[in-house]
């Protein structure tokens, strides 16, 4: 099989062309896709061919068998989960990653990958007013990001406590107490469960869901020991983020090592319109987030935030005759390798679409697109609250809007309804012992159009529920009467 470039050209032109297909769809295509996966996993059966098919006729055949199926999350109709789409400099970056296909874990072996990471962390630290020495590693994902932070915080408080987790491992440690908010994201535990540290303390929150700095400081007295608080930047169903100052004085107080889950709200920061929600922010030990949602890069791009350098690398560094260790001193250990920064030695280089998106932004651009996404949810909000039965269930701070149209049952009713429609996708939870639909505004490209459409179509959403309700209503109504005995009297005229 030849590796010439020309071997590569007919494959990249198919590519190329059902990818502009693709996003030239996006304005007009249903959000939800069309068929679902147990269709397609029919469609698919069948062996793996005998003979090898051509690169071009492969692309051709994934590109038709794949566009049923596909969810048009880049579409500025999309406001489920909280998935951002993707700039175009980002887009272009990424595809030049892949063709450049470098294993970015080494400054040596790969000085370009390893020096636009490196600056693209810079401009994330000075962006989001971080401390300028803290080390960025690049992970899949905001789940491995605050792994990444939570691991540090675990070595930290551990050495302290006088245990040495690599030689002495965790059997027989002292417990690491970790603290969260009873609205925590579900990967906190998640990541805490791949530490080995056991379900975590849970501390009270109030109406939007920001932890109580009081509640926190209660509980920390309660005991001793090594302690690890886990704060949040963007609760997942208000926007708000917890009081960083407070809770942070609180923790320092007990020694305990503070990290930030901020897989969307950490951007914030970047804006001077909402970084005074976050005030205090830059005093916790470690952060993470996901380019992939607020700056709007492709899929996998979490970024782990450590103060500490020499912790982060002392969990994940390693050391061995054939990779060449970067240069530094434990008094200035300089940019290191991104091996040691993350939790794999082998990764694509996600940091430089990254940096690709603040390139095309700059600083302007990036306050812009912050400001435009908490900017359409207020819209969102404002359209929704002048509908007949619809409420605004949470304080609107950034990002997120929480709605209900009334009873469980015709809120469920009004997201299938939206669902279906295909206009806009929305994603239905429950927060506060209510059925809502969430709306998370994550879009780059979404416009005041998308606005204007997404808001017509909840409203067809409410009036196809009341109109199948008023019908079922009165089907109802028909059988009863159908069911009672004549009455043999003749009609009265309301004057008996």
């Amino acid at each position: 099989m030849s590796a010439q470039p020309d071997a590569y050209t007919a494959a990249l032109d198919r590519a190329l062309l059902h990818a502009l297909a693709w996003l030239a769809s996006l304005p007009t295509r249903p959000v939800g896709p069309r068929v679902d996966a147990d269709t397609l996993a029919a469609l698919s059966a069948g062996p793996l061919p005998p003979a090898p098919t051509p690169a071009a006729a492969v692309i051709d055949e994934l590109a038709s068998f794949a566009e049923p199926g596909l969810m048009a999350m880049p579409s500025g109709r999309f406001f489920g989960w909280v998935i951002g789409g993707t700039l175009p400099a980002a887009l272009a970056a990424d595809w030049l990653v892949s063709a450049w296909d470098q294993n970015a874990g080494m400054r040596f072996a790969t000085p370009a990958t390893a020096v636009l990471e490196e600056t693209a962390a810079g401009w994330l630290l000075d962006l989001l007013g971080l401390p300028p020495k803290a080390d960025v590693g690049f992970t899949t994902g905001a789940t491995m990001a605050n792994f990444v932070g939570l691991a540090a915080g675990r070595q930290w408080v551990l050495e302290r406590a006088g245990w040495n987790p690599d030689r002495d491992g965790l059997a027989g440690s002292p417990r690491v107490r970790v603290f969260v908010g009873a609205e925590r994201h579900d990967v906190i535990d998640l990541a805490l469960r791949y530490l080995g540290l056991g379900a975590p303390i849970v501390v009270e929150v109030d109406r939007e869901g920001r932890l109580r700095p009081d509640a926190l400081a209660e509980l920390l007295d309660t005991g001793s020991g090594p302690a690890i608080v886990c704060l949040q930047a963007g609760n997942l169903h208000s926007g708000a983020a917890d009081p960083m100052d407070a809770a942070i004085d609180v923790s320092h107080r007990h020694n305990a090592w503070v990290h930030i889950d901020g897989a969307f709200g950490l951007w914030a920061a970047a804006s001077p319109s909402y970084r005074d929600q976050l005030a205090g922010l830059d005093r916790a030990d470690s952060w993470a987030t996901d380019a992939h949602k607020t700056l709007n890069v492709p899929y996998d791009c979490g970024v782990a935030i450590v103060s500490r350098p020499e912790v982060v690398r002392q969990v994940f560094g390693v050391h061995t005759s054939y990779l060449v260790a970067a240069d530094g001193t434990p008094a200035n250990p300089g940019p290191g390798n991104p091996f040691e920064k993350v939790p794999e030695l082998s990764r694509r280089a996600r940091g430089v679409p990254v940096w690709a998106a603040l390139r095309a932004l700059g600083r302007a651009g990036t306050i812009a697109l912050v400001d435009g996404l908490a900017a359409n949810a207020r819209a969102l909000a404002e359209g929704l609250s002048s509908l007949p039965g619809v409420e605004i269930l949470n304080e609107v701070v950034f990002t997120q809007v929480c709605v209900s149209f009334g009873s469980d049952d015709r809120t469920r009713r009004v997201t299938q309804q939206l669902l279906a429609d295909g206009s806009a996708w929305m994603s239905g939870s429950r927060w506060h012992d209510r059925d809502i639909l969430r709306i998370s505004v994550s879009n780059w490209s979404t416009d005041a159009a998308d606005v204007a459409l997404s808001l017509a179509a909840v409203a067809r959403a409410c009036a196809a529920t009341d109109a199948e309700g008023a019908s079922t209503d009165t089907s109802a109504a028909d059988a009863t009467t159908a069911a009672r005995p004549t009455d043999p009297r003749p009609p009265s005229d309301d004057r008996d």
